[in-house]
């Protein structure tokens, strides 16, 4: 199955069109349109309050910019 995705603006009640589509005329496929949940914005609002929170713990102060680098690097080589 070849899957195509993209992005659209509904700009009238109940119509979406599509333009571009890499499919041939009268070649039958599969729709599924899903749109992003309204609280994704409070998911991101939690996860900077996290960020905001793990950064006042004590534990965290200690770290240097160096071992944060050095942490990055052993994670990206797989160790």
């Amino acid at each position: 199955m070849k899957a195509h995705k993209m992005f659209a603006t509904v700009k009238e009640p109940r119509k979406l069109v599509l333009d571009d589509v890499p499919f041939e005329k009268g070649q039958r496929v599969e729709v599924l349109l899903l749109a992003p949940d309204h609280d994704e914005t409070d998911r991101v609002k939690r996860l900077k309050a996290l960020f905001k929170e793990t950064r006042t713990l004590p534990q965290i102060q200690t770290i240097t910019e160096e071992e944060i680098a050095a942490e990055i690097d052993r994670y990206r080589s797989g160790q």
